[in-house]
């Protein structure tokens, strides 16, 4: 094997590559990157057995083909540490790794290509296409409220969950909710259900970009594929049940509260400042045109904050962790936050007022 490329065009798929990479993995060979060669076609892969990442680079000129693996993190501390227009010269000799690039060179050990995991390939059940920036909003919309290391292992995850003509993700730790719908191009027989695990969830979002540029999804019974230009993407399904996520949905709010959404969440923040640090709970009394928020923690310390909101419909007392407020005014992005309430036990719908695609639900607190 043997070629030479340009320290940009390696750096950014390698990168990308390294990400999955676990630092303490139970095979020698997951800490590895494995890099073949193609004609002008570089491919770097890179795996924890549950994610797989393969990046691709166009060579200038071809090189001599061959496959192989090398330590992940000390190729991308070479690249990373050489100048940025630098040329480097990669080839194999005595089953190691010759890096070179100026005065600069580097020896890498190697482990064989053949020791490289590669994940299956499962049958895809449902394969469509969509600009990447829509699956970007999808996930940067929901993936906040996924759990952390829950022994419901299905929560430490994101529902997808495709139907003819649509696109709909949902995540919840159990005490609030995150749903974002988006009309894609797909025609499916039945509602097909999917579980992407936390990790999958986190390097997909890392690959994506804003763009209109295609990527191109396959659905399988226990893995999931996303495939563009410059990578390729599969990631482990979650085996479980997602709960039934419309029976959470709040329905029948008669209390409907319109509020600013920048000072709504200036006004969660400073009042969070003397909330109870391990419950981060606070209370909103709802009154006609005017909203106040009071926080207490155990050292007798006080805040309240009041905002003019416009709302007429009696007097309301609830409590919800102002963290889980604060996240849904920082991920919307209009001028105004709809509020829909019913009473103190029952949770708060949060949405954008003009119809936007993200619904957020949140679990009320005693207090």
């Amino acid at each position: 094997m043997k070629f030479t490329v340009a320290r940009e065009a390696l750096l950014k798929p390698l990168q990308l590559v390294a990400g999955v990479v676990e630092r303490r993995q139970t095979l020698p060979v997951l800490a590895n990157v494995l890099v073949v060669l193609d004609g002008d076609q570089l491919s770097l892969t890179g795996t924890d057995l549950e994610v797989e990442i393969v990046g691709r680079v166009q060579l200038d000129q071809a090189g001599e083909n061959g496959e192989i693996t090398v330590p992940a993190r000390k190729l991308v501390d070479i690249c990373r540490s050489l100048p940025d227009a630098a040329k480097i010269d990669f080839y194999e000799e005595n089953q190691r790794v010759i890096v070179k690039s100026g005065r600069s060179r580097f020896t890498l050990s190697t482990l064989p290509a053949n020791d490289f995991p590669n994940v299956e390939e499962g049958t895809g059940n449902l394969h469509f296409s969509c600009g990447q920036g829509q699956i970007k909003r999808l996930i940067d919309r929901t993936a906040f409220a996924m759990a952390h290391q829950d022994v419901r292992y299905y929560l430490n995850g994101m529902l997808w969950e495709v139907q003819t003509g649509q696109l709909r993700v949902v995540a919840t730790d159990g005490h609030r909710l995150a749903m974002c719908t988006r009309n894609i191009e797909v025609s499916s027989d039945e509602v097909v259900q999917a579980i992407l695990p936390r990790k999958g969830v986190v390097e997909l979002a890392r690959l994506l970009t804003d763009a209109d540029d295609n990527i191109d999804i396959i659905l399988g019974g226990n893995h999931i594929r996303a495939n563009t230009e410059d990578f390729t993407f599969t990631s482990k399904l979650v085996d479980g049940k997602f709960p039934d996520y419309d029976r959470v949905l709040p329905k029948g709010g008669d209390k409907v509260v319109f509020g600013s959404r920048s000072e709504l969440g200036q006004a969660f923040g400073r009042t969070a400042i003397l909330s109870n640090e391990k419950y981060r709970g606070v209370r909103l009394l709802l009154d006609d045109g005017l909203l106040t928020i009071v926080a207490n923690n155990p050292e007798q310390e006080e805040a309240e904050e009041q905002v003019v909101v416009d709302y007429s419909g009696g007097n309301l007392e609830i409590g919800f962790n102002v963290s889980y407020l604060q996240d849904v005014a920082n991920v919307l992005s209009s001028d105004n936050i709809k509020m829909t309430l019913s009473d103190a036990n029952s949770s708060a719908l949060l949405e954008e007022p003009e119809g936007g695609d993200s619904v957020y639900v949140v679990m009320p607190m005693r207090l």
